[in-house]
């Protein structure tokens, strides 16, 4: 499930201008992959990927996500939820959306770019926020959205120390 499998996908050439492709031409980043989801030179080793059509339900979507979150690794867990986000339709596509991007919030803190994660966290946090009387799928909205007001007052006040990762869910 976490291969880097790149079957079907065109990396011969590698002029600057060649883009990897999907066998049906659609564009796709072959390289690999720090952990942070950073693309590495062609030929490099990275860590395994996220597969790009990966849209696990929801009581599989939220402990693999955990998993990378606890690992160091949000930008996977901002993966697996975005899968689970566009594979959801009606009143949940909101909370999938907002866990994506606190997700990806985090994987921006983490590579040093305080004014993206504000913008994401901020994001992800506005879109749980509704969901905090009933969480779906046992979603701790209340704490995650403790979570990023945290971070965010401590952006605000200057820190970019990195935080303990949120805890997806109620346990």
């Amino acid at each position: 499930m976490h291969g880097d499998d790149t079957s079907g996908v065109d990396t011969g050439d590698r002029s600057p201008t060649a883009r990897d492709r999907l066998g049906d031409g659609r564009p796709q980043n072959g390289r690999p992959r720090d952990i942070l989801g950073r693309p590495l030179p062609h030929g490099s080793v990275g860590v395994p990927r996220v597969p790009d059509d990966l849209q696990l339900p929801p009581h599989e979507s939220l402990p693999l996500a955990q998993r990378y979150l606890d690992d160091g690794m949000p930008f996977h867990a901002h993966d697996v939820l975005e899968g689970t986000w566009k594979a959801t339709n009606g009143d949940d596509r909101e909370l999938w959306q907002g866990l994506a991007q606190l997700a990806v919030g985090l994987t921006h803190l983490m590579r040093g770019n305080a004014a993206g994660a504000v913008t994401l966290i901020t994001r992800g946090r506005d879109r749980l926020t509704p969901y905090g009387a009933a969480p779906p799928h046992g979603v701790d909205v209340v704490g995650l959205v403790g979570w990023a007001d945290t971070v965010l007052a401590a952006l605000d006040r200057g820190s970019v120390e990195v935080p303990a990762p949120p805890r997806l869910a109620s346990t």
